[in-house]
């Protein structure tokens, strides 16, 4: 199973995007990306596309980064990318909380 919906929503977490702003910008609505990020809904290429243009990135970097959050190999590799993890789901977190205010 991939973790492409969990990589797209961490990297919209880290730009501190709210859906509906990424939505309007690339012009879908909120309620998909939300499925798409919730794993409700498969992603396809042309939404990773305008997720790569928005976030000054490449479609095969976020595929990348997606098959590095489902990956297996090795302990230490596996120890860093749990932290990386745990580092951006914290910032998820804060985020979260902060527009709740």
């Amino acid at each position: 199973m991939s973790k492409l919906n969990e990589a797209l929503r961490l990297i919209r977490t880290f730009h501190g995007t709210k859906i509906k702003d990424l939505a309007e910008k690339i012009e879908v609505s909120a309620g998909y990306i939300s499925d798409i990020e919730k794993g409700n809904k498969k992603p396809s290429m042309d939404l990773i596309e305008k997720y790569a243009v928005f976030f000054s990135t490449t479609p095969s970097a976020l595929l990348f980064f997606s098959e590095e959050l489902d990956s297996q190999r090795g302990p230490f590799k596996n120890l860093v990318r749990n932290q990386m993890l745990m580092l951006l789901r914290a910032l998820e977190d804060k985020t979260l909380g902060e527009n709740k205010k």
